[in-house]
């Protein structure tokens, strides 16, 4: 006795049955959806561990993520974090709304929602890359000891004071590290806008100025050093710090720095593959 399979035209379009009754594309769709979740949960566990293993030295998002467009010199922290999160939930409520305008065969309102899905990840993918850019030029600068420290400047009010308020210009030729000039075995991207000596110069000339580093005190806030500590150490500077990049960042720790360009490039491209795969189906 032969067994008959009776298939509808939707199941037939989709590759047949599925498991447990699904059809494959939705099973696919289940699969690709768990294998994103699991690895972004990677990434972010990742990025928990190192933060609680560093967490005296990790820097305070309040403080690196207060910029705010056309708003300059407005603290405003985490405030554009929170828009571009919106922006964000919103454009998946939008496709939401296609998809089931889809089962309706509304046609007009599917190319609506789209186009509302498609502007938003625009806008967010401009809006990722306006914060890399503030991320990545920063704002005060600091500089970095021997040990890997990063020291920032505040004046007597603790609030932070830039490296153009601090450094002093210097007589003498600047050189630029290169791999071909062999004592020093190493090179660098860029020269920065001040030498350690012009730091350090420029902050001896300011008496009402000190030193804070990158380490949380009781009150989770940064420890400002007296003027003696400040000093010494500053007397083991080695370089000068301006934004961040994979090496060293003027934030605080390094692996910050790692952590924000990996993360949210990798979120970036998976939003931007999103974007572009539904401007092709629009």
């Amino acid at each position: 006795m032969g067994a008959t399979v009776t298939t509808n035209d939707h199941d037939l379009l989709d590759g047949g049955p599925g498991p447990m009754g699904a059809t494959y594309g939705k099973t696919m769709m289940w699969y690709f959806i768990l294998s994103d979740a699991l690895t972004f949960t990677g990434f972010l566990a990742a990025y928990g561990f190192s933060r609680f293993k560093f967490i005296e030295t990790w820097p305070i998002a309040d403080e690196v993520f207060n910029h705010f467009p056309f708003l300059h010199g407005v603290s405003a922290p985490m405030y554009y974090v929170a828009l571009m999160t919106f922006i964000l939930i919103f454009s998946s409520v939008t496709m939401v709304l296609a998809v089931d305008a889809g089962h309706h065969l509304k046609k007009n309102k599917v190319a609506f929602y789209m186009l509302l899905t498609i502007v938003g990840g625009f806008i967010f993918l401009g809006s990722q890359a306006w914060e890399w850019k503030n991320f990545i030029k920063g704002e005060y600068g600091a500089v970095e000891t021997r040990g890997g420290a990063i020291l920032q400047f505040v004046n007597k009010d603790g609030k932070r004071v830039a490296l153009h308020d601090v450094a002093i210009e210097l007589p003498g030729e600047r050189v630029q590290h290169t791999g071909n000039k062999g004592v020093w075995y190493m090179s660098e991207g860029s020269l920065p806008t001040y030498t350690v000596e012009e730091v350090v110069e420029g902050f001896k000339s300011h008496p009402d100025l000190l030193v804070r580093t990158e380490v949380l005190n009781e009150k989770k806030h940064k420890t400002i050093l007296t003027r003696e500590e400040s000093l010494a150490r500053l007397s083991t500077a080695k370089y000068v710090v301006e934004g961040a990049n994979m090496v060293r960042n003027e934030y605080g720790n390094k692996l910050f720095a790692n952590y924000f360009f990996f993360i949210t490039g990798f979120h970036g491209f998976h939003v931007f593959t999103g974007v572009l795969i539904n401007v092709i189906i629009f």
